[in-house]
């Protein structure tokens, strides 16, 4: 055994091309498998490693053990770009299999202090401004006659993008190491990033908003023979006047008035059946 050991350490194991892969597919379809409150994401972390511990400590039982007790520690970001933590991790594994004094703490905190900072960056960029742009496409596609090309495009364009993403960001992350986390983290690229995700969200979401909002005046001021149509009058000064007036005052309520949707829901249904019930709308 001690020689075999030996042998190890001056004939490195290097991960395979097939091995990092089976490790990133194995995440993007287990992360979030065994979520709990203990360890959140700690069983898919050790699951995607798993295959290459075995292969780094093929008969060091007690190294491998080792191993698959630092990948079942707790662990919870946003798993799309947080793949490319268990990517840099799988690097510094390799790193300390092949290296005595190599210190497996550095494993440890590269994950606790990576966790957070991408969990950050992803929710913001993916699940707060990515996922809501492709669901405005789609509800915009299908509000008009229920077509189901609508909830099709979102999730062949969302697992599109996310699959290709996490398999890139793994595979570079794998490749870099540490180095990655300093490409991701840079501010400025995360500013142009953010702002023009942005941009392209306030364009469709304000489409989706005057497609899809109605707010009609069918009231019509009468005086003898004289007949005004409020609603042309509306829609001579800009068309679709009242449903942007909606949308910015909800977006008012929540925003500056700290209103929960469930509460402007219901003030939005109440107002809508005051209007109807006066013939107003």
């Amino acid at each position: 055994m001690r020689n075999n050991k030996k042998t190890d350490r001056q004939q490195p194991i290097k991960l395979t091309k097939k091995d990092v892969a089976k490790a990133n597919w194995r995440w993007n379809f287990f992360a979030l498998s065994s979520q709990n409150y203990e360890r959140m994401q700690g069983g898919g972390f050790a699951h995607s490693m798993s295959g290459a511990i075995e292969k780094l400590y093929p008969e060091d039982t007690k190294n491998r053990a080792a191993a698959l007790k630092r990948s079942l520690t707790f662990f919870n970001t946003e798993p799309q770009l947080g793949s490319i933590i268990p990517a840099i991790t799988l690097a510094l594994e390799e790193a300390k299999a092949n290296t005595q004094d190599f210190d497996e703490d550095i494993i440890t905190s590269t994950k606790n202090a990576l966790m957070g900072p991408f969990a950050g960056i992803g929710d913001s960029i993916l699940v707060g401004t990515l996922n809501p742009i492709l669901l405005s496409i789609g509800i915009g596609l299908s509000s008009k006659d229920g077509s189901p090309i609508g909830p099709l495009l979102f999730l062949i364009s969302w697992m599109t993008i996310v699959v290709t993403m996490k398999y890139y960001l793994f595979k570079r992350g794998y490749t870099m190491g540490l180095d990655a986390v300093k490409v991701l983290t840079n501010e400025r690229l995360k500013n142009m990033i953010t702002t023009g995700l942005t941009m392209v969200g306030l364009i469709v979401i304000g489409g989706v908003a005057c497609t899809t909002i109605k707010a009609p005046i069918i009231w019509k001021f009468t005086s003898g023979k004289m007949i005004i149509n409020i609603q042309k009058i509306f829609d001579g000064i800009m068309p679709n006047l009242l449903p942007l007036g909606v949308a910015l005052v909800s977006y008012y309520l929540v925003d500056k008035r700290n209103w929960g949707t469930t509460k402007l829901m219901v003030a939005l249904l109440l107002f809508a059946a005051i209007m109807v019930a006066l013939g107003v709308m």
